[in-house]
C-alpha cells in the first residue's frame, strides 16, 4: 500500500494506515465508554465491553481495562489492533523499567511513556491510572500525545453521558465501594444512550496492595441492587 508507513518500537513493528483506510467501516473499534477516578486509597478504572464495526456490534466481550503492572492500569478506546499493541508494548516497557530500577514505575512516568508512544500515530484515547508513593493518580492521554491529570474522566463515544453522571455523583476521597457504585451508574448512563457502549462492565481497583479486578459476580449483584439491568 503506497501510503503505508512503518514505525519501529523496540521489538515491535507498527504499520500505520492513511486515514481513508483506518477510518473505513471495516475497522474494528471499541466505540466505547471508559472511566478513570481518583479515590481515597487509589483509583478506579472501568469500561463497557462492546466493540463495533460502523453500526454493527462485532463483539460483546471485549477487554478494555488492562493491568500494566501491579500498581498500574490502562483503559482503551479506539481501534482494537492499535489498542492491543499499545498494551503489550507498554507492559513490556514498564516491566523492563522496574527490573532495571528495582522499583515500580510511577503513574506520571507511565502516563508520559504512553503519551510519547501515542505521538507515533495511534488511533486511540487512553486513561492511565495507578498508585505509587505519592498516592493514586489518573491521566487522560489523547491521540496527539497530550496527557492531563484529573480527579475523574471519561473517554470514548459514550463519554458525554458518563461525564454527566460523574459530574453529579463524584466526590473527593470516595471509598472503594462508593466509587464502584459511581462507576456502575456512569456506565449505565452511557450504555443506555450510546449505541457504541454496552454488553457488560469491567471495573478494576488499584491501591496500596496492587491491582484488583472486581469480580463479574460482584458487579452484576451491585447492578441489580442499584436497579440496573445487566449486561444491558
Amino acid at each position: 500500500m503506497s501510503n503505508e508507513e512503518t514505525i519501529e518500537l523496540g521489538e515491535y513493528t507498527i504499520r500505520t494506515l492513511p486515514p481513508e483506510v483506518s477510518g473505513s467501516e471495516e475497522t474494528l473499534k471499541t466505540g466505547t465508554t471508559t472511566i478513570g477516578m481518583k479515590i481515597k486509597d487509589g483509583v478506579i478504572l472501568a469500561s463497557d465491553q462492546r466493540a463495533t464495526m460502523s453500526h454493527m456490534i462485532a463483539h460483546s466481550n471485549v477487554q478494555k481495562v488492562y493491568p500494566l503492572a501491579d500498581n498500574l492500569g490502562m483503559t482503551i478506546a479506539g481501534v482494537v489492533g492499535d489498542a492491543q499493541l499499545m498494551v503489550r508494548f507498554i507492559q513490556s516497557e514498564v516491566s523492563i523499567y522496574s527490573m532495571k530500577r528495582g522499583s515500580p514505575m510511577s503513574v506520571k512516568a507511565a502516563a508520559t511513556l504512553v503519551a510519547n508512544v501515542m505521538r507515533n500515530g495511534f488511533y486511540l484515547g487512553l486513561i492511565v491510572g495507578g498508585h505509587d508513593s505519592t498516592g493514586g493518580h489518573v491521566f487522560s492521554v489523547d491521540g496527539a500525545g497530550g496527557y492531563i491529570e484529573d480527579n475523574y474522566m471519561s473517554i470514548g463515544s459514550g463519554s458525554t453521558f458518563a461525564m454527566g453522571s460523574l459530574e453529579a455523583s463524584f466526590k473527593k476521597n470516595m471509598s472503594k465501594k462508593e466509587a464502584i457504585d459511581v462507576a456502575i451508574t456512569a456506565l449505565n448512563s452511557s450504555r443506555r444512550r450510546d449505541s457504541g457502549s454496552g454488553d457488560g462492565m469491567l471495573i478494576s481497583y488499584i491501591g496500596p496492595k496492587g491491582y484488583e479486578e472486581i469480580p463479574q459476580e460482584s458487579i452484576k449483584a451491585r447492578c441489580e441492587e442499584l436497579g440496573f439491568a445487566y449486561p444491558n
